[in-house]
């Protein structure tokens, strides 16, 4: 009873607080991972209530550690003089082998670490879906769009039979 109460995050009961819908559009993601996110308390209050944003966010290797950057999480109403800052940089936690398969991959040509769910597991904690892509020209964007399109109305079509 209580593990479901603490999973819902604004009337939602699979954990999800906030969803990257254009990373998809604007990357192709070729791997992705999940990390654990260093919160602390006000922040964890904040995220229950669905309050975060993560599309302008990306994820950087730095000295050895791997940080997400740019991400915001409003501030808490009742942690008053407690509060976090809304876009401070926050680390992510993933194993020593993992990371290093994320360095490797991050310093190929034109890959990116971009963040895709910022979510709740079934125990409760705050976990980030991120993914190794590569950028998408604009050509590539309007190619994609259109194959889904095609795969809409081949589908139509195929209803109607």
């Amino acid at each position: 009873m209580a593990k479901a109460k603490n999973a819902q995050i604004k009337g939602r009961t699979d954990g999800l607080v906030a969803e990257n819908r254009k990373s998809r559009r604007e990357y192709s993601v070729e791997d992705t991972l999940e990390a654990g996110v260093m919160l602390v308390g006000s922040e964890v209050k904040s995220l229950r209530e669905g309050k975060a944003n993560i599309a302008e966010a990306y994820a950087s290797v730095e000295q050895g550690e791997l940080w997400l950057i740019n991400s915001e999480i409003q501030t808490y109403a009742g942690a008053n003089r407690f509060n976090h800052e809304p876009r401070r940089r926050r680390k992510l936690l993933v194993s020593k082998r993992e990371l290093a398969k994320l360095s490797q991959e991050v310093e190929r040509a034109g890959r990116t670490i971009v963040p895709l769910k910022l979510y709740f597991n079934d125990k409760g904690r705050a976990k980030l879906l991120i993914g190794v892509a590569t950028g998408r020209k604009a050509h590539d964007k309007r190619e994609n769009e259109a194959k889904r399109d095609w795969a809409r109305d081949k589908a139509r079509i195929m209803k109607g039979r």
